[in-house]
């Protein structure tokens, strides 16, 4: 049974937004967020919404950015669930025989450019007093230190390519709106379209309900001062 993450840590009243929307986390991002009963309005945001946003089109963004802007409220949560890992037949590079131009491209912009052009074009519309969150959705994988296994080249770089967005965004962040948190969260192992092609017989596998609510659990227990920080599901630290 899906339960009510309060997120009192967030000043009410704001406007909470989630970016992907109509993919698995994101749907149940939306709805995780509503029950919180915290905010004035979720606005959801995907390819296929009124405005739609498309990470290869900044002019997309911009718009979108612009419908928050002229709402009642200031947005005290932005979740940014978009990514990358598999498509038609790309497919994770097991050996770096493997790697191809236009499919590093291809990882990069989604998964990295995209979200850096969210952050350029969201962060602004913060509140300058009380909590804020801008969160982006990266992976364990993406960790330069944890990795042991090698392989999955394009989605390992563009991942760590966007973490160095967060934490470069955070502190210049900090510098305008000292309560503003921006981070890098790793949803973990979760049943979505992204993962399902990878998931190991009997290894356990969070439903997309469970990895919400865990996810704005750890957004709640931030403070200002792990800004620009890479944490798990579960609110610990990565290592970068």
């Amino acid at each position: 049974m899906a339960r009510s993450i309060n997120l009192t840590s967030l000043p009410p009243g704001g406007v909470a937004v989630v970016l992907g929307a109509t993919g698995g986390i994101g749907r149940a991002l939306v709805h995780a967020v509503a029950r919180s009963g915290r905010f004035s309005e979720v606005r959801e945001f995907g390819r296929s919404t009124s405005p739609a946003v498309d990470l290869l089109s900044e002019a997309t963004i911009e718009e979108t950015a612009a419908s928050i802007a002229n709402s009642a409220a200031l947005p005290r949560l932005i979740v940014d669930a978009t990514g990358l890992l598999h498509e038609g037949g790309m497919m994770p590079e097991k050996s770096i025989a493997q790697l191809d131009g236009a499919q590093l491209a291809r990882l990069f912009a989604v998964n990295a450019t995209g979200p850096a052009l969210l952050m350029k074009h969201f962060l602004p519309l913060l509140p300058k007093e009380g909590k804020s969150v801008f969160a982006t959705l990266s992976a364990k994988v993406g960790s330069i230190g944890d990795n042991q296994l090698g392989g999955w080249y394009g989605y390992r770089a563009s991942k760590a390519a966007l973490n160095q967005f967060v934490r470069t965004a955070a502190i210049e962040l900090k510098r305008r709106k000292h309560s503003a948190v921006c981070v890098a969260l790793h949803p973990g192992t979760v049943a979505t379209d992204l993962s399902s092609p990878f998931a190991k017989s009997g290894l356990a596998l969070q439903s997309p309900e469970e990895a919400a609510e865990r996810l704005l659990m750890t957004i709640d227990e931030l403070s200002a001062d792990e800004t620009g920080g890479f944490f798990s599901y579960e609110g610990k630290a990565l290592p970068w």
